[in-house]
């Protein structure tokens, strides 16, 4: 399945954090590598969105929008933080 880039979080999770979210970087529990969420691997799903680590391909984070609601689901980040 082809990945998109983490850009494409700017609408979807721009309700969920107080500044531009594909500038929000993050930790991965799995392999500690830090990055924006604009070089994550994204893919896309017709309910929402899976956040792939570009490291080690460990998901980081689940968003899922059903009946106008978001859920998210961070499991497998140590931290996120604004640059």
């Amino acid at each position: 399945m082809q990945h998109l880039d983490g850009n494409v979080l700017a609408g979807p999770a721009s309700e969920l954090f107080p500044s531009e979210p594909t500038t929000t970087r993050g930790q991965c529990l799995s392999c500690s590598d830090i990055a924006t969420l604009a070089q994550a691997m994204v893919y896309g799903a017709p309910m929402g969105y899976v956040v792939r680590c570009r490291g080690c391909d460990g998901v980081l984070v689940v968003i899922t929008e059903h009946d106008g609601q978001t859920t998210v689901n961070m499991h497998s980040l140590r931290l996120l933080s604004e640059l």
